[in-house]
């Protein structure tokens, strides 16, 4: 019984580490998942390896390629596409909700929220991108808050799923949109404490679709391992 906890416990972290390095690009898209070269870097056996590796396949974010092993999902302008819209329909959806229900407690975890968030935008502003993946983790937190009074935790699960792959694009091809992100940003608090849903879908939906289209008018997919059309 030890040594079966000791094996969950291995499993669940190397399933958050390599989902993390996968989301944040240290995976990159393509890149081959060799058990042997894994067993090292996250120190658990090659059979829990594979069990986190079929699990990630689930999940989108890894492709398994029969007897040749594993492989980091590619990406591709189509399935971004296909996740913003995605993302869009649940946030909205939420974000609706959440606001209909929020309470004061909602109110002070969106503020602090968007304070952390935009500090961070404040870092990237300067040009110092050393500190990307807070500046992520931050606008994780910030349209997390924003849907947190939804009342529905299966509608949260199946966001954050959807969002983590949106995420994924951003670490490896959406590029920072400096302060018209910011002013979006502040919009969307500004009409959370006013409980304006209306305009704060508007201002989500140009959010989105902007990052989206700042990305394919860079052509910063170009440089990136793609799914086969």
């Amino acid at each position: 019984m030890r040594q079966e906890i000791i094996e969950e416990t291995v499993a669940d972290s190397g399933y958050r580490q390599i989902r993390a390095d996968i989301i944040f690009g240290r995976l990159a898209p393509g890149q081959k998942l060799k058990l042997e070269n894994l067993k090292g870097a996250y120190e658990a056996s090659v059979s829990t390896l594979r069990e986190i590796l079929n699990r990630l396949t689930s999940e989108g974010l890894v492709v398994a390629e029969g007897q040749r092993g594993f492989e980091v999902a590619r990406v591709s302008i189509a399935d971004l596409r296909e996740i913003a819209a995605l993302r869009l329909l649940l946030e909205e959806y939420a974000l609706e909700q959440s606001f209909e229900q929020g309470d004061v407690e909602w109110e002070a975890r969106l503020v602090s929220a968007h304070y952390k968030l935009a500090r961070m935008e404040q870092v990237m502003a300067s040009g110092d991108t050393s500190r990307a993946e807070d500046w992520k983790r931050y606008d994780w937190e910030f349209h997390q808050a924003l849907i947190s009074a939804c009342g529905s935790r299966l509608l949260m699960e199946t966001h954050s799923a959807v969002f983590d792959k949106y995420l994924r694009y951003q670490m490896v091809a959406l590029s920072y949109r400096g302060g018209v992100a910011e002013q979006e940003h502040r919009q969307l608090l500004e009409a959370a404490l006013k409980r304006d849903s209306k305009t704060a879908k508007k201002v989500l939906e140009r959010h989105i679709q902007g990052g989206v289209e700042h990305a394919l008018g860079k052509g910063l997919l170009s440089a990136v391992p793609t799914q086969a059309s």
